[in-house]
């Protein structure tokens, strides 16, 4: 029998997002030197944690609405949303239809 998504524990869906998420970011910003295991779910993407810089935030921005068909018009908006993996998460998923 073949599992339907609305079946899933959310939590499973989470770390699955979360996972996919770690690698498009290494896929979009060509980091070539990093493994999805390498990247923490609540580690800053900016400053000291992946290091990441403003180009990178508007690969990001790119990156969901590509993916996600999401576009984030407010840049103090796009600070909260970028702020780890799993802050992104959180906002695909709350975006997402119920």
């Amino acid at each position: 029998m073949q599992s339907r998504y609305w079946d899933i524990p959310t939590t499973l869906i989470m770390e699955d997002l979360k996972q996919k998420l770690k690698v498009q970011i290494i896929e979009a910003l060509n980091l070539q030197d990093t493994k999805p295991e390498d990247i923490d779910d609540n580690a800053p993407l900016f400053g000291e944690g992946l290091g990441l810089d403003s180009i990178d935030s508007l690969e990001l921005m790119v990156l969901l609405e590509r993916h996600y068909q999401i576009k984030v018009e407010d840049p103090r908006e796009g600070r909260k949303i970028l702020q780890s993996v799993q802050s992104m998460a959180e906002f695909i998923q709350s975006k997402q239809p119920a």
